[in-house]
């Protein structure tokens, strides 16, 4: 009996001394929320996917605003004559003396009269190719190019032309960039209203998967709290993964975003010369930002990572305090 006691103490003995131990370090490297994991790969799909939306977004809007101030800064820095045929009028003639009329203008810097053909050919995109407008009024256009930063006395400009050219009609297209900056600021109001969407679904996102995560977790929040760790300590844990998965997320977001628009103007090069290209060669110029527009989507992209981890702080102690 004493050798049966003494052989089991000795199993025993030999049990605990060959039971594989850990390092203390491997023990405690295991984090609390597991790092890959189903639902924080798809968080990190979604913070994606909105980051990469937004930067298209954010893009798009710094393309329009660029374009519109150019086209108005050369808009305004020019003036439109449009001199009709009339009847029992030379109107070779009456082109020349507007010219000789505007030129004499002070703050005129140069004055361009299209020739009959030129003029025709500003119609073919409504009319088309082939035409024959020999027995067309067309009228004869006269660009005139103002110095920056001058004021023009327009009244009096059109008093002097009109009487040389009674058909002549002056046009500073004022009602035209009153219409595009119209169009310019509704085109960044749509653009914030699109971020907010973009932000408020990443939100319901984030504090989504931290409750799931939550939930998945709870016995070693309950664990943590019975062995005295504090709300503080457990959300710290979980803000630190979830603020890591909107890095990753914001991260690939961003640099695809980055990517498409790098690559914009070889894309629009393809279609340069098509009726598509055409018009959004003239929407959004050479679809390339400036580096002032990448440095804007890197810090949209961070500050969605930012928002990623307040969300998630935001559920993490409205579920902890569930729990307790």
């Amino acid at each position: 009996m004493s050798r049966t006691g003494g052989d089991r103490h000795s199993m025993m003995d030999m049990g605990s001394d060959e039971r594989p131990r850990l390092p203390a370090k491997a023990r405690i490297s295991s984090p609390i929320v597991p790092r890959s994991s189903i639902s924080g790969r798809a968080l990190v799909a979604v913070v994606a996917i909105m980051t990469f939306l937004a930067s298209l977004t954010t893009g798009a809007v710094l393309l329009v605003r660029a374009s519109a101030a150019e086209w108005q800064s050369d808009v305004s820095s020019e003036i439109t004559i449009q001199l009709r045929p009339v009847q029992g009028r030379d109107l070779e003639k009456d082109v020349r003396a507007v010219v000789d009329t505007v030129q004499s203008q002070p703050g005129i810097v140069s004055v361009r009269p299209y020739t009959s053909d030129e003029s025709a050919k500003l119609l073919e995109p409504w009319l088309g190719t082939g035409l024959s407008l020999n027995d067309l009024p067309v009228p004869r256009v006269i660009v005139a190019r103002v110095a920056p930063d001058t004021t023009l006395d327009l009244a009096a400009l059109r008093g002097r032309v009109t009487q040389v050219a009674p058909s002549a009609s002056v046009d500073d297209h004022r009602a035209w960039i009153e219409r595009m900056r119209s169009t310019t600021g509704a085109t960044v109001l749509a653009g914030i209203g699109i971020l907010g969407l973009v932000i408020a679904a990443t939100i319901m996102s984030v504090s989504f998967a931290t409750r799931g995560a939550m939930a998945a977790n709870r016995p070693i929040v309950e664990v943590l709290h019975f062995v005295g760790a504090g709300d503080r300590y457990i959300a710290n844990r979980f803000l630190r993964h979830f603020l890591l998965l909107g890095c990753e997320g914001g991260l690939i977001g961003v640099v695809a975003a980055m990517l498409l628009f790098g690559f914009s103007e070889s894309i629009g090069a393809w279609f340069s010369g098509t009726p598509v290209g055409d018009q959004f060669a003239a929407l959004l110029g050479t679809f390339s930002l400036r580096p002032s527009g990448y440095l804007t989507l890197l810090v949209q992209a961070a500050l969605i990572a930012l928002i990623t981890g307040w969300a998630s702080r935001r559920t993490l102690f409205a579920t902890l305090e569930d729990i307790d």
